[in-house]
């Protein structure tokens, strides 16, 4: 079996057990659902909520270099320590944390593999006790915004087809059969995929314990059977930004591929945009629908 790319960008359950209460690292939590930290984490983790710590509260965008800064530091967190993430959803939201936190120059930070399912699963330990934090002073030295693309790029991929295109959404959402998952608030005008998007949903790349597949499964689903081009650059994305995240880092550090983007703007930008090309495969095939 082939090895992972990156392999020091993963750490697994148990080690992350052993090493609890050493000063090797700071352990962070973000989850899909922002009130499970509360309910129950592990020792020592910080918990950030995605909708009001990792969002610029105002305008559709990330947070701010100044918040993220502020958030850091508030979190006890300098610019040498070692970050690893979790969370639920098998790390939807912990990737989007890692994506942010790369993006805003902070390299060494990793996921715990698995998640809290396969944490939990495990039968290992959560506490309700709150983590004891020492303030700091955060400082960004450098924002990466090579690894973040905008909308302006994205029409352009839509016209020339130049650059691997990877829709992680659902068969459902990518036809066009829905706009977005269930129950789900943020959505858009108009249902479908971006023109010359492939379909590799986000949960191809995840095992029953919710930790990664390997690295000759993950070729096979993404470069064998999917057809990513490993010399084109890509561009993930799905409806907001966070599953995407979660195949970017698959890309990127699992696989090794050079010059993959998040698209974080996603669906809800991408299908509200006047007159951006859209297919809709519940439509005539060759059908093209303008928002």
């Amino acid at each position: 079996m082939s090895e992972y790319s990156h392999p020091e960008m993963l750490v697994e359950t148990d080690w992350v057990q052993q090493n609890l209460g050493s000063d090797q690292f700071k352990l962070i939590e973000i989850d899909v659902d922002t009130a499970a930290y509360e309910l129950g984490h592990i020792a020592g983790a910080i918990g950030f909520n995605w909708q009001s710590q990792l969002q610029d509260q105002i305008n559709r965008d990330l947070i701010s270099k100044e918040d993220f800064e502020r958030l850091m530091g508030e979190s006890g967190i300098t610019s040498d320590d070692t970050i690893i993430v979790y969370g639920d959803n098998n790390n939807w939201f912990a990737a989007y944390g890692l994506w942010i936190m790369q993006y805003y120059g902070h390299a060494k930070v990793k996921i715990m593999n698995g998640g809290r399912l396969k944490w939990t699963t495990e039968g290992k330990e959560l506490t309700k006790d709150a983590p004891s934090i020492t303030p700091t002073t955060y400082t960004v030295t450098s924002v990466h915004e090579d690894i973040r693309s905008l909308l302006p790029e994205v029409l352009e991929v839509a016209k020339l087809g130049n650059r691997n295109l990877v829709d992680v959404r659902s068969p459902d959402e990518f036809t066009g059969k829905v706009i977005a998952p269930p129950g789900m608030s943020e959505t858009a005008q108009r249902a479908g995929h971006i023109p010359g998007a492939m379909s590799v949903p986000w949960v191809s790349a995840v095992a029953k314990d919710g930790s990664f597949k390997s690295a000759d499964e993950l070729r096979a689903i993404y470069l064998d059977n999917a057809g990513v081009d490993e010399s084109l650059d890509t561009i993930a994305y799905c409806r907001i930004g966070e599953r995407s995240s979660h195949t970017w880092f698959v890309l990127t550090y699992l696989l090794g591929l050079k010059n993959v983007k998040n698209y974080d703007g996603s669906w809800t930008e991408y299908g509200n945009v006047i007159r951006a090309p859209i297919v809709n495969e519940t439509k005539r095939s060759t059908d093209v629908v303008t928002a």
